[in-house]
C-alpha cells in the first residue's frame, strides 16, 4: 500500500506546510555541520505504524540520514520502546521532527485504535473495516495505519466499489416503488465488474436489496435482534455490513449477531494521536 513515489509527495507537501521559506530557528541557531542521533520512543503503549513515512521526512530534508527502525510495524510496544534511530546532519532532524512525529503519533493511534475493535471481536469472525471518513490527502496513509492494527480496508474510494446509500435511494424512488432494485440494475449495467453494496436502514430495506441480488448489504443503525433477523433473511445468500453507532463497547455484541463485517468510522476520523517523543543525543 505504502507506494514510495506517495509517501514522498505526502512528505513534501507536509514539510512544504510546515518550513515554508526556511526553519528559521534551527537555520540561526544550529551549525551547518553537526550531526546527530534521533531516538523515536513511545511514551504510551501503542500499536506501531508509520516509521516508513517518519523516514522518508527525514530523508527528504539529508538523503545521507540513516535510519534504523527499532520496531515492527504493527507489533505492540509498551510505554519507553524505541521506535527508531534516524543520525544525520542536525538541521535535517530538528526541522524534520514535528512533521515526523506528527505521522507516527496520528497512524499509531489509528494502528492501536483499531487493534482494539479486532481484539474485541473475540471468537467471532467478523472482520473490521475502515471508511472513508478520512484526512483528506492522507487516505492511502491512514488505510495502511488500520491493516496494521488487523482491521480491513473497505473501498478505498467512490471508483472501487458501488454503494448505494440512502441519499442514493432516494434519489431512485423518485421514479415509484422499488427503487432499491431499480439501483441495483442500473448499477449492474453501468459497472458489471464492481461489487454492490445497498445500504439499508430498515427489514424491509434488507428484504428489497436481497431481492436484487446485492452483494453486500449494510445494515446501518440497526438494534442487535434487527440485525440477527437480518442475518436469519440472508441465509448466506449476500455478505452483510454492520454500521453506524458502533462503539468498542457494543462491539461483541455486535459480532455475535452473525454479520460478516462491523465499519467503524471512528477509526479514522477519531482516534488518540499516541505521545511519542525525539531526544537528541549528540
Amino acid at each position: 500500500m505504502l507506494n514510495p513515489n506517495t509517501i514522498r509527495t505526502i512528505c513534501r507537501a507536509a514539510l512544504t506546510e510546515d518550513v515554508g521559506s526556511g526553519d528559521v530557528t534551527t537555520l540561526s541557531v544550529v551549525p551547518p555541520t553537526l550531526e546527530v542521533r534521533g531516538v523515536l520512543t513511545t511514551r504510551e503503549s501503542c500499536v506501531c505504524a508509520g516509521l516508513p513515512v517518519a523516514e522518508a521526512v527525514f530523508r527528504e530534508l539529508d538523503s545521507s540520514c540513516h535510519w534504523e527502525p527499532q520496531a515492527e510495524e504493527g507489533e505492540s510496544c509498551g510505554p519507553g520502546r524505541i521506535l527508531g534511530h534516524v543520525t544525520g546532519r542536525a538541521r535535517a532532524v530538528l526541522t524534520g521532527e514535528r512533521t515526523a512525529l506528527n505521522f507516527l503519533q496520528r497512524l499509531s493511534g489509528i494502528a492501536t485504535l483499531t487493534r482494539q475493535y479486532v481484539d474485541a471481536v473475540g471468537r467471532h469472525a467478523v472482520k473490521i473495516l475502515d471508511t472513508r471518513k478520512t484526512t483528506p490527502g492522507l487516505r492511502v496513509l491512514e488505510k495502511y495505519a488500520v491493516t496494521k492494527g488487523g482491521g480491513e480496508n473497505h473501498r478505498f474510494g467512490l471508483y472501487d466499489r458501488v454503494m448505494i446509500k440512502d441519499n442514493h435511494r432516494l434519489m431512485a424512488s423518485l421514479e415509484g416503488p422499488g427503487g432499491i432494485r431499480r439501483a441495483v440494475k442500473a448499477a449492474r449495467d453501468v459497472c458489471p465488474d464492481l461489487d454492490v453494496e445497498v445500504e439499508a436502514d430498515t427489514l424491509d430495506d434488507v428484504e428489497e436489496a436481497l431481492a436484487a441480488k446485492a452483494d453486500i448489504i449494510l445494515l446501518d443503525n440497526m438494534t442487535d435482534d434487527e440485525m440477527r433477523a437480518a442475518v436469519e433473511m440472508a441465509a448466506g445468500s449476500c455478505l452483510l455490513e454492520a454500521s453506524g453507532n458502533i462503539t468498542l463497547e457494543r462491539v461483541p455484541d455486535v459480532a455475535a449477531t452473525g454479520v460478516d463485517f462491523i465499519s467503524v468510522g471512528a477509526l479514522t476520523h477519531s482516534p488518540p494521536a499516541i505521545d511519542i517523543g525525539l531526544e537528541l543525543k549528540l
